[in-house]
């Protein structure tokens, strides 16, 4: 969250002396700077920069898929930050020689901590309100993590991915708020200091900046090759975008003759033209921050400068419209506001799916009346106040102090209540058997098996054994399991989904019905056709299937088995081809890939709407209100392309069908018996797998006999 977006100033607030402050002071040597100073005032160009960049952030958020690079308005705000707070700093130096570290604390804690410190407490209490008691664990960590000032290292210390995460904190846009208060920590030293060493000559300190900058910038492109998060997250890695802002203040205080070119106004027009190029051609995708994060940085810094410049060429007029003055004046309590507004309610849904777009830029467009409300009521008055204005600076500090302890305090009650709450009813249930048509239970009872708290993490043995290949990983060994010579051997070959069969399969092996070569890979479809993964081409999806498909022609083994996750959106596009088109020509390809042995195709799971451990934790009385209806559990239209192919196929294809095991007539429920059925809204429990070796050996045991 930039920090100086509440700023109204370009850098000529003043610093008063404080009796008892500290100080750094420059020597009195001065060397007087080349050229005219430029004249404090409020730049309107930049209060509709800063209302491009919370717009871009705010309708990236809102799901507006056109702007898939509209996170780099984070960027734009941290450019923004360094060239204001670094305009202010030089100006202070130079009119006083010293900086006053507690002043400067001090007003920065005024226009930072209120709106924060408020909306990270209200949001607290909205997330226990609406929230599953599951989360609150994850919420409260996010609360203390925030009121620390620290939750930029709290994501990357967790793998935090900001573009990819499909459960994101209801803190996780403080990140870039822990980035700037702790850029603000070191940065009036190094230039105090920097203006001591060089003697008050601007040029070598702007040499010095411009080392550390470029040091900052190094470590981001090296650090992105060794852990996104830490890249993405921490500040040696991300001050670099800061210190370019403070590079920009250097050189409009130098006095370069070329500033004063009315074609310099032409800077800000690219700038904007390259800004908007970025936001609509980065996505998720992007190999982010790392060296492109240098275009946005760059853009920002050419409108910067191009909006300083004199006559008509600028982007003043443009950027100086009333509805980006207003957006702009508001933008810190917009950016603060709008993302719990995005995150709780998708939470409340108890689904990994986002909300539909129509709703998401509902509540969006919610956030611009309260973020006005939070600026006219909390974010300028405190401003203002004469009690804390007028007092010596430590009260400003104690009183900071004292709020973040509070949010912290209250987090910890919060946490201690939510750990109260019950996870399942009094009741008990008769232990699961794999029946035809379940009724499902009702309730979650005292003896579900795994307990609501235990679900997600409810996984196959492949995963902890390292039998699970990665999506970065192309081995195609697999992972044997029974020694009966007699047994047929049936390899299992397919993404994740295949992988939640492993248990039933185990159990059959280690019977000695089977012997089981298990070939399971992370969103790889066993599909003879273009896939990919993260918007990218999945190159290693198709050496792994390749590679198997060799071991089972030179293995052949009594039975192949194929399983997947029927998701479209795993599917390279053809144009021209429609998705069950290209689904059923890749599964006709792979079956005729296989030469000899027998193939059997599982039909797939059913999807469920929502998260089973956290819509329940929230309906222990009524958990049938959480399981799909059968209609929506399927898609009907990649079930019959399967169809289609195996029965293309002939004899050496088989369809294996469970789904009677899953749903009855009506829905597909959650808990069968005292078992939960799903870890999440498309893989089966370990522990339902399991029971289900019987149902999938009467299958399959005809098709290897």
């Amino acid at each position: 969250m930039p920090a100086a977006l509440s700023d109204r100033y370009t850098g000529c607030c003043s610093c008063r002396r404080h009796r008892g402050a500290s100080v750094v002071t420059a020597p009195d040597v001065a060397a007087p700077r080349t050229g005219p100073s430029p004249k404090p005032g409020f730049r309107p160009d930049i209060q509709g920069l800063r209302a491009i960049a919370v717009m871009l952030v705010v309708l990236f958020h809102s799901g507006v898929a056109a702007l898939s690079g509209g996170y780099v308005g984070v960027d734009v705000f941290f450019v923004i930050s360094g060239f204001l707070i670094t305009t202010h700093l030089l100006e202070t130096l130079e009119r006083d020689g010293r900086i006053s570290f507690s002043s400067f604390y001090a007003k920065r804690a005024r226009r930072i901590l209120p709106a924060a410190l408020l909306v990270a407490a209200l949001t607290l209490v909205a997330a226990w309100i609406w929230m599953s008691p599951l989360l609150m664990r994850k919420v409260v960590d996010g609360a203390i993590a925030t009121a620390l000032y620290g939750p930029n290292y709290f994501f990357a210390l967790q793998d935090t991915d900001y573009l990819a995460e499909t459960t994101p904190s209801v803190y996780q846009h403080y990140w870039s708020l822990g980035i700037e208060e702790q850029f603000y920590l070191f940065w009036p030293a190094l230039l105090a200091v920097g203006f001591w060493l060089c003697r008050r000559r601007e040029q070598r300190v702007m040499a010095l900046i411009a080392v550390v900058t470029a040091l900052s910038f190094l470590a981001c492109v090296v650090l992105m090759n060794i852990s996104q998060p830490w890249a993405f997250f921490s500040l040696p890695t991300r001050a670099w975008e800061l210190g370019a802002g403070g590079l920009v203040a250097f050189l409009l205080r130098s006095g370069a003759r070329w500033l004063h070119s009315r074609f310099t106004g032409l800077l800000a027009w690219a700038g904007l033209a390259g800004l908007a190029m970025v936001a609509l051609t980065f996505d998720g995708a992007t190999v982010f921050p790392g060296w492109v994060a240098a275009l946005p940085v760059l853009a920002t810094a050419a409108m910067i400068i191009g909006g300083a410049a004199p006559g008509p060429l600028n982007a003043t007029r443009l950027l100086g419209l009333a509805p980006l003055q207003f957006l702009g004046a508001i933008s810190y309590s917009l950016y603060l506001v709008h993302w719990p507004l995005q995150v709780i309610p998708q939470a409340a849904t108890f689904s990994d799916a986002p909300l539909p777009l129509e709703q998401r830029l509902a509540l969006g467009a919610v956030a611009v009346p309260l973020a006005w409300l939070l600026y006219r009521c909390v974010e300028r008055p405190v401003i203002g106040w004469r009690v804390l204005r007028q007092r010596r600076q430590w009260l400003t500090g104690l009183v900071a102090a004292g709020a973040s302890f509070a949010v912290v305090v209250s987090s910890g009650a919060v946490a201690a209540v939510s750990a109260q709450q019950p996870l399942s009813t009094d009741r008990t249930a008769a232990p699961a058997t794999a029946t035809l048509d379940p009724a499902g239970t009702s309730f979650v009872p005292a003896n579900i098996a795994p307990s609501l708290d235990a679900v997600a993490e409810d996984n196959p043995a492949v995963y902890g054994t390292g039998c699970h290949t990665s999506t970065y990983d192309s081995d195609p060994a697999g992972c044997r399991v029974g020694d009966s010579p007699e047994a047929p051997l049936v390899f299992l070959v397919g993404d994740s989904h295949a992988a939640s069969w492993f248990p039933a399969l185990e159990t059959l092996a280690k019977e000695g019905r089977i012997r089981l070569d298990s070939n399971s890979k992370s969103s790889c479809l066993p599909l003879d056709t273009e896939q990919q993964y993260l918007a990218k081409e999945y190159t290693s999806c198709e050496q792994w299937r390749d590679g198997v498909l060799e071991r089972i022609d030179d293995e052949q083994p009594d039975l192949v088995l194929l399983a997947m996750y029927d998701s479209p959106d795993r599917l390279q596009e053809e144009p021209g081809t429609p998705t069950h088109t290209q689904w059923q020509q890749g599964l006709a390809a792979t079956l005729e890939q296989i030469d000899g042995p027998r193939v059997a195709v599982m039909k797939d799971v059913p999807t469920q709407a929502r998260n089973p451990d956290e819509c329940l934790s929230t309906h222990l009385e009524e958990a049938q209100a959480c399981a799909v209806p059968r209609e929506q559990a399927f898609k009907e239209s990649l079930v019959e392309a399967e169809d289609q192919a195996i029965e293309e196929a002939g004899d050496e294809a088989a369809r294996v069908d469970l789904t009677r095991y899953f749903c009855n007539a009506q829905t597909c429920p959650l808990v069968i018996g005292n078992t939960v059925v799903f870890r999440d809204t498309h893989h089966l429990t370990e522990t339902f797998s399991r029971q289900m070796a019987e149902p999938l050996w009467k299958e399959i045991e005809p098709l290897v006999g």
